[in-house]
C-alpha cells in the first residue's frame, strides 16, 4: 500500500499558516514543504519569527531582507508578476550568516493580505541540536497558525542525555524524567511529545498537530518511531506521526496516524 503524500496530509486546506517547532531538521523541512506547495501551484512564503540560515538557491530562489512588512507584501506583489511562487521573507541580516525573522503579528499581517496561499514560518530554535524543550519564552507561534509540526531528530535515540546533543537539557531531563548521562529512549522520547511543557507548548487550541521524526535512516530508528507512535496512542498529542528524512530531498518512510478510530456500528 503506498503512503499518502505528506503535501495531501498536511495541506487539506487551500490555505493558512503553518509553523514548526523543535529541532533536528525544522528548517530543511519547511523548504522541502515550501517547493511542494509551489510546484502544486500555490504561493508561498518562507520566514521565522526567531531566525534562520540565509536559504541556499536550491532552497529559495527570492530572498528578501526587509524590516518593513508592507515593504514586503509589495515585493511579493512583484515577484508574483514575475511568475515566482516562492518567497523568502526576513527582516535582517545576523552574524554566521543567519537572517532575523519577524515579530508573530507581522506574520498575521502577511496573511490578511490575502499575496500567500501558505505561510510557512519556522517557529523555534535549537541551536543545531537534535532535540529540545521549550525555554520559558518558547516557541514563538503565532497564534493565527492553522497547523503545527513538531520536529524530532531521531539520530538523539540512545544518546546520552546532554547539552551537546538536547537543546536546554536540563528541562528536558526533567520533562522526560532522565537523569544527565541516562541514553534517550522511545519512553523519553515520547513523554516531550505529549508533556504539555513540551513540543506542543504554545500551539494555538485550533491549530491541527502533527509530528515529524527526521534522520530515519537506520532500521533501529525507523523501529524506534514505530515505537512511539505505539506509545502515543494512549494519549495522542497530534493527528499523525510522520517518519522521514529532511536532507538533500525529502523522503517520508512511515506515517502512523494518532486519530481514534471511530467506533463499529
Amino acid at each position: 500500500m503506498s503512503l499518502p503524500s505528506i503535501e495531501k496530509l498536511l495541506f487539506s486546506q487551500p490555505q493558512g499558516i503553518l509553523a514548526l517547532t523543535g529541532a533536528g531538521g525544522k528548517t530543511s523541512l519547511m523548504f522541502h514543504l515550501a517547493r511542494l506547495l509551489a510546484e502544486s501551484g500555490r504561493r508561498v512564503l518562507t520566514t521565522t519569527t526567531t531566525s534562520i540560515l540565509l536559504p541556499r538557491p536550491e532552497q529559495s530562489e527570492t530572498v528578501l531582507l526587509e524590516r518593513n512588512p508592507e515593504r514586503v507584501l509589495r515585493e511579493a506583489g512583484r515577484a508574483r508578476l514575475s511568475g515566482a511562487r516562492h518567497l523568502t521573507a526576513a527582516a535582517e541580516p545576523l552574524e554566521g550568516g543567519r537572517v532575523r525573522g519577524f515579530a508573530p503579528e507581522a506574520i498575521s499581517r502577511f496573511r490578511d493580505s490575502g499575496r500567500f496561499d501558505w505561510i510557512l514560518v519556522q517557529a523555534d530554535e535549537a541551536a543545531q541540536r537534535s532535540l529540545k524543550a521549550p525555554a520559558a519564552k518558547e516557541p514563538s507561534v503565532p497564534t493565527g497558525s492553522d497547523i503545527v509540526v513538531a520536529v524530532l531528530g531521531l539520530d538523539v535515540f540512545g544518546k546520552p542525555l546532554s547539552e551537546e546533543t538536547v537543546c536546554h537539557s536540563t528541562s528536558a531531563a526533567e520533562i522526560m524524567g532522565l537523569e544527565t548521562g541516562q541514553p534517550v529512549g522511545v519512553s523519553a522520547l515520547s513523554r516531550l511529545l505529549i508533556h504539555p511543557d513540551g513540543a506542543f507548548k504554545g500551539a494555538p487550541p485550533q491549530a491541527q498537530r502533527f509530528i515529524f521524526l527526521n534522520r530515519a535512516d537506520t532500521a533501529e530508528r525507523t523501529a524506534a518511531a514505530a515505537q512511539i507512535a505505539a506509545f502515543l496512542q494512549e494519549s495522542p498529542p497530534a493527528r499523525a506521526l510522520i517518519v522521514g528524512e529532511a536532507g538533500p530531498s525529502l523522503a517520508v518512510h512511515a506515517i502512523h496516524s494518532l486519530e481514534a478510530a471511530p467506533p463499529s456500528a
